[in-house]
């Protein structure tokens, strides 16, 4: 078969079609492109996510940076976060033509005080980072502000970081200044030491904090009904005072231990946090293993802890860390002799709603230690009611 000009043939099976390739750099025709439009639901989150980018492209023109923007969102619940790249690659590339690079950390990295203060003095560029974090996902932010890292906490070694620079939508992106941004951005995120160009000073790109929005107010109707007006959000939880232990002695805690109290019906536990809510991570905390060994008692003892505390607080994980590497299944701990008295197992929460950290590490400890037998004579299959 002669194949006519401009023409590519694709084999699927037996049958042969014949597909219009139109140009070099384009994709072939997506004939399943639509099909999430085909339903109501489909239709309705697409329409959703659209009038979520002209909001985004609104602040994009008035110079706020992408990253406060989508924080903003996430925060408010207004955007799922698997809307986060989308948004990124559709504005930030596709519309605005911004320089990018990716780069893999080869080294952790917490001096944001330092780089903070130095990339805000980028005032001829706009800068966004987006760091795949491996416990909370995508997390999008502004390296201008520095509230944006206590999400980060730490860059860690081998982590994939995509860096974008540009000039907003006012004017032409100098290839070679942005290049060089990114250059020097990387090697501040590897702590080394690099000055800053002049030319990277001349401009009108400063960050400035934006005031928080007030909550609606309650409706006429409402208030005339004696209806009140809702209430301010919660203070944010401060998980340096948390971590504090109440007491210096670990609790006995016989009521996890007795089989009647283990059969009793749990209190309710709280409701998941909604899909679209931003993860929060708590610091990684210190449990000493006072055992001998952490061994099979231990690990199980852990198991039915974590199980508790993830049952009361469906919308919270529990994250355990060894030598620096997380750990994905417990029972890998459980290795004669791996972990020995003395040793340290880091453990961190993260969720939008975090509580009672302390009391889990409370008992986490009474775990790791020879009273762990407390937490494993309740019935087969019972979850502990420690929270």
């Amino acid at each position: 078969m002669v194949t006519p000009p401009g023409v590519t043939i694709f084999i699927c099976g037996a049958q042969a079609r014949p597909r219009l390739v139109r140009g070099e750099n384009q994709m072939p025709e997506q004939v399943h492109a639509f099909d999430e439009l085909a339903t109501r639901d489909g239709f309705n989150r697409s329409l959703r996510h659209f009038k979520f980018i002209s909001r985004v492209v609104g602040d994009f023109e008035d110079n706020q940076n992408i990253a406060d923007t989508l924080s903003e969102c996430l925060a408010d619940k207004s955007i799922e976060p698997r809307q986060v790249l989308p948004t990124l690659n559709a504005i930030l590339v596709d519309k605005y033509h911004y320089a990018s690079r990716s780069h893999n950390m080869t080294e952790n990295f917490e001096d944001f005080d330092t780089l903070t203060s130095t990339v805000a003095g980028w005032k001829a560029l706009d800068v966004v980072v987006t760091y795949f974090h491996p416990e909370l996902g995508v997390v999008v932010v502004n390296p201008k502000n520095r509230e944006h890292w206590d999400v980060v906490r730490t860059l860690k070694r081998n982590e994939l970081v995509t860096l974008f620079a540009g000039k907003f939508a006012g004017g032409d992106t100098e290839e070679k200044l942005c290049q060089d941004a990114l250059s020097l951005l990387i090697t501040l995120l590897e702590g080394g030491k690099a000055k800053t160009p002049p030319s990277f000073t001349k401009g009108k790109f400063v960050f400035k904090k934006r005031a928080p929005v007030a909550p609606p107010a309650a409706p006429r109707a409402a208030r005339k009904a004696g209806g009140r007006a809702p209430k301010a959000a919660a203070p944010a939880i401060d998980y340096a005072a948390a971590a504090t232990p109440t007491a210096p002695s670990l609790p006995s805690y016989q009521a996890a231990s007795a089989p009647a109290a283990a059969a009793a019906p749990a209190a309710a536990p709280a409701p998941a946090a909604p899909a679209g809510a931003p993860k929060k991570m708590t610091p990684m905390y210190s449990i000493p293993v006072t055992n001998e060994l952490f061994h099979n008692g231990n690990v199980e003892a852990w198991k039915k802890i974590i199980q508790s505390y993830t049952t009361k607080y469906p919308g919270l994980d529990v994250y355990v860390f060894y030598e620096g590497e997380r750990i994905h299944d417990i029972n890998t701990l459980f290795k004669w002799g791996k972990v020995k008295h003395g040793s340290s197992i880091m453990i961190a929460v993260a969720g939008d709603d975090i509580k009672d950290v302390a009391k889990l590490q409370r008992y986490l400890k009474q775990g790791a230690s020879h009273m762990f037998e407390a937490f494993l004579k309740a019935q087969v299959g019972a979850i502990l009611n420690l929270f």
